[in-house]
């Protein structure tokens, strides 16, 4: 709780007393190049690498951790949640015992602008990959129409991905390396197969992608 109560008070301090007060008084480990721009970020624990940002007006809220890689991009205006582990007075999700609200952001990975995810359960964004546009979600939790109670599974995006804008990712979601969902596509389970085009409602493989395009061999994140 004095974690979440002084990164709340520390959002008024200029960006190098607040990076001070973080890392002294709330055990964050966030780099002297990292920067947080004027959001919430309220979570248990805080690691930002080397030149990695969250932007402006974004929310980060009910996490245990957070964690992004050197270069790594949470842009503006993004909503991310989770359920709280540890809340006595909840039933929910109590049975869970491997359950971890936590985004992890790889390194020259990007958040891009006015996505919503949920880190119910863990969210993990693979190196160099783009998580695009604007308008998409990621869902860890849902209700069990069969249990009649909510479960939740982890969502992973590998490496040197590219997520179209307005799709959804669903619980237990898997988009492998060296892919690229479409936009507006819904992708409810793992996929195995790396260097493919996934797309629809629900998402299926599409077509092939050659392994030598400029985006999978890029050595930075950033795209101009």
């Amino acid at each position: 709780m004095m974690r979440r109560l002084l990164a709340t008070v520390s959002v008024a301090l200029p960006w190098r007393l607040r990076r001070q007060v973080l890392n002294r008084f709330c055990g964050a480990r966030i780099d002297p190049t990292a920067r947080i721009g004027w959001s919430l970020v309220l979570c248990d624990e805080l690691e930002m690498g080397p030149h990695s940002v969250i932007s402006h007006l974004t929310v980060v809220k009910g996490l245990r951790r957070v964690s992004l890689g050197d270069h790594a991009i949470l842009g503006s205006l993004n909503w991310v949640s989770g359920f709280p582990q540890g809340l006595a007075d909840s039933p929910h999700f109590r049975d869970i015992a491997t359950r971890d609200p936590a985004l992890i952001i790889g390194r020259h990975a990007a958040v891009t602008s006015r996505h919503i995810i949920d880190c119910t359960d863990t969210v993990t964004i693979g190196p160099y990959s783009t998580f695009a546009g604007y308008r998409s979600q990621i869902l860890t939790h849902s209700v069990s129409i069969k249990e009649s109670r909510q479960r939740c599974a982890p969502v992973t995006i590998g490496a040197y991905c590219f997520v179209g804008t307005g799709s959804i990712l669903l619980p237990g979601a898997a988009l492998p390396d060296y892919s690229v969902l479409a936009a507006g596509a819904v992708l409810n389970r793992s996929m195995a197969a790396p260097h493919m085009l996934y797309g629809g409602c629900p998402a299926r493989a599409l077509q092939e992608l050659p392994e030598d395009l400029a985006y999978f061999t890029r050595e930075e994140g950033y795209i101009v």
